[in-house]
């Protein structure tokens, strides 16, 4: 495979990137000069080198020297520590924090339960939100997965397990269509969905 080729078939492993763009986007490259493709791979090995998962809510964070690492977010004392919003993945995370209403903290799953897809509970940050509801004294979780399948599937299975904790329960309203994402949808939209979240009623 030449070089060439090899890029397109690289950069066509990115999510939502067939094969036209993936050329686009290579030739958008080799036309840059000798430092944009110095600037971009350098920006990849720190990214990679650098960051790691958030030790409290699992969202992406620049690592110590110890090599541990805390979230802007979690380690923020202006935020409300007590209020959890639950989301799939830490690309969700952004467009909630620009909707400028939501002041608490986030835990990330990185996934959904999906048992065709052979995703369980084990697969995803679900025993640590219950260790994490332990040790802080947590006054709302918020629910803010995509409305899907496998989001209301989630959420369903989540709840049952905290219900009895005693914690309120809330869920984002639905402004958000059915089968859309939380990291596309507009920052108007995604903010009156949290506003208007609705309290979580437990399973009969």
């Amino acid at each position: 495979m030449n070089p060439l080729s090899k890029l397109v078939f690289e950069l066509s492993k990115l999510p939502g990137i067939g094969e036209k763009t993936a050329t686009r986007l290579a030739y958008f490259i080799l036309n840059q000069d000798a430092s944009y493709s110095d600037s971009l791979s350098q920006a990849l090995r720190d990214a990679k080198a650098k960051l790691k998962l958030c030790a409290q809510c699992f969202n992406f964070a620049e690592a110590n020297n110890e090599g541990s690492a805390l979230c802007e977010i979690c380690s923020d004392i202006n935020r409300d520590q007590n209020q959890i919003c639950v989301v799939e993945r830490p690309s969700d995370v952004t467009p909630i924090e620009r909707t400028g209403t939501y002041k608490g903290v986030y835990h990330v799953l990185h996934g959904l339960l999906s048992p065709l897809d052979g995703i369980g509970p084990e697969d995803i940050k679900l025993k640590e939100i219950l260790v994490r509801l332990k040790t802080v004294d947590t006054r709302e979780v918020i629910f803010a997965l995509n409305p899907s399948v496998e989001g209301e599937a989630t959420t369903l299975y989540l709840s049952r397990l905290l219900k009895p904790i005693g914690i309120k329960l809330s869920q984002v309203a639905y402004g958000i269509p059915f089968g859309g994402t939380i990291e596309f949808t507009d920052r108007q939209t995604l903010g009156k969905a949290l506003e208007n979240r609705v309290e979580m009623q437990g399973p009969k």
